[in-house]
């Protein structure tokens, strides 16, 4: 079985690390009071979004030059093409949402520091209706985010311990 290079595991399980960091830190930062440690949540929250921003286009020059394993020849074609698409929709998600929050961040005048220490142009002139209306798609995005990711983990797991396939194997270090 064909599997994915190292630095290509590694990309995939550091960006899955810091989305599924960034997802909860958003749903619990937003309902806080604001107060010190909210705008830490969210500097950390903003951080963390422009890492994964970063680190899609890496991702996405080293998928250019370094093409998925094939998939299985004996998978039916339809989950070939649920398993594209998939993919593809989560590419997009990862670039479209931290897009998004930077975006609502610069409308709603709040500036982006990158770890706090390299702070980012504003993407647009402040405008709170563009920026509320930024914070409902940021919103719609990651929910259609963690049906993804819940689609993603689902197929993954049916495909160990359903069918048995290991396909998982192609993504695991150390597993041969």
């Amino acid at each position: 079985m064909k599997r994915y290079t190292r630095f290509a595991m590694a990309l995939h399980w550091l960006m899955a690390l810091l989305i599924l960091t960034t997802l909860p830190l958003g749903l619990v930062m937003e309902d806080l009071p604001l107060s010190p440690h909210k705008l830490q949540l969210y500097a950390w929250h903003k951080w963390i979004g422009i890492t994964v921003l970063a680190l899609w286009f890496v991702r996405a020059a080293w998928r250019m030059t370094h093409p998925a394993p094939a998939l299985s020849a004996g998978m039916p074609h339809w989950q070939q093409l649920a398993a594209e698409w998939t993919h593809r929709t989560l590419y997009l998600l990862m670039i479209l949402i931290p897009l998004t929050g930077w975006l609502m961040s610069s409308a709603l005048g709040f500036s982006v520091v990158w770890l706090g220490i390299w702070k980012l142009p504003d993407l647009v002139a402040p405008d709170h209706a563009l920026g509320e209306t930024l914070k409902h798609v940021h919103a719609w995005l990651n929910d259609g985010l963690m049906a993804m990711l819940g689609l993603h983990l689902a197929a993954v797991l049916q495909h160990e311990f359903i069918l048995k396939d290991h396909l998982l194997r192609r993504m695991l270090p150390g597993r041969d």
